[in-house]
């Protein structure tokens, strides 16, 4: 692997994330890919810690990095056969805690109906699998005998942080968005309309049954109704899978403790101020 002049200009812990395969496991013991490369350069981590990069992997920062070729530290799992996850939908209840917990929004589903995976955009993870109340998920190995890079390219790589990138910057965007909503909850009220207001001043009457329609002048509006009227096609659609039979056939009767994840899953999404979980498949990947 021969370094452009870009590249060599780039600060340490971005050439070593360029060459981590941003499945974004957490195997390596950081919340994601990118701290892992920070802690390498700082000297906090090992640049052995990585199973999906393997040994090819370690090679590689040992290369960049001029430190010998040392083996994985299978403390923080094997190299393997790269997996893909598969959701079993007859017993998926819906709970949308694999959703939550996908680092790149490789899981489709909404709240209490079957949830499917989109294989080509799922990194291997596993981190889908502990939430899973009703162990659903299981990992099936896709490449055969091929293992760490030889099971991964750097497009799939790349794209994984790209999505991994917008799936945390979301997320930042629901929280800082939820804390709005909350501040102005809290914020005092107005008494009311001055007493010297004139009739023509007063508000229309709203007629509660319709929808109020997006400003014209409102692109994020227009952006939530078009996701809104999405959300509720993919709900009747498969309210209908569900008449013939192909939805999830225990919604009705779940144990307390699971009952208890879902109840929890929910008022995670009410605090965010979430309707609905994302849609992955939507072609808006830069608003939800």
């Amino acid at each position: 692997m021969t370094a452009s002049v870009t590249t060599l200009s780039k600060p340490l812990a971005e050439r070593i994330e360029d060459l981590l395969p941003q499945t974004q496991c957490t195997k390596c013991g950081y919340p994601a890919c990118r701290p892992y490369a920070q802690a390498i350069a700082t000297g906090e981590a090992n640049y052995n810690q990585c199973p999906p990069g393997g040994a090819e992997g370690i090679a590689w920062l040992a290369a960049l990095l001029g430190k010998p070729l040392i083996p994985l530290d299978t403390t923080h799992g094997e190299e393997r056969a790269r997996p893909v996850a598969v959701i079993d939908e007859n017993v998926c209840i819906g709970c949308t805690l694999c959703i939550q917990a996908c680092p790149v929004d490789a899981i489709v589903g909404t709240a209490k109906q079957m949830h499917t995976i989109i294989p080509e955009l799922c990194t291997g993870c596993d981190l889908c699998v502990p939430p899973c109340p009703v162990d659903c998920i299981a990992m099936i190995p896709v490449t055969g005998a091929a293992t760490g890079w030889d099971a991964w390219n750097r497009q799939q790589a790349d794209n994984a942080r790209t999505r991994h990138d917008r799936h945390v910057a979301r997320q930042a965007r629901e929280h800082a968005q939820a804390e709005a909503r909350a501040n102005a909850r809290q914020a005092p009220r107005h008494a009311g309309p001055a007493a010297d207001a004139s009739p023509s001043d007063a508000p229309l009457p709203v007629d509660e049954n319709k929808p109020a329609a997006p400003p014209d002048d409102d692109p994020e509006a227009k952006k939530r109704a078009i996701i809104q009227a999405a959300l509720d096609r993919a709900r009747k659609k498969k309210e209908e899978l569900a008449k013939l039979g192909a939805g999830p056939k225990n919604t009705e009767h779940v144990s307390a403790a699971v009952q208890a994840q879902i109840d929890a899953a929910e008022t995670r999404r009410r605090r965010l101020g979430m309707s609905e979980p994302r849609d992955p498949d939507s072609n808006d990947n830069d608003f939800h």
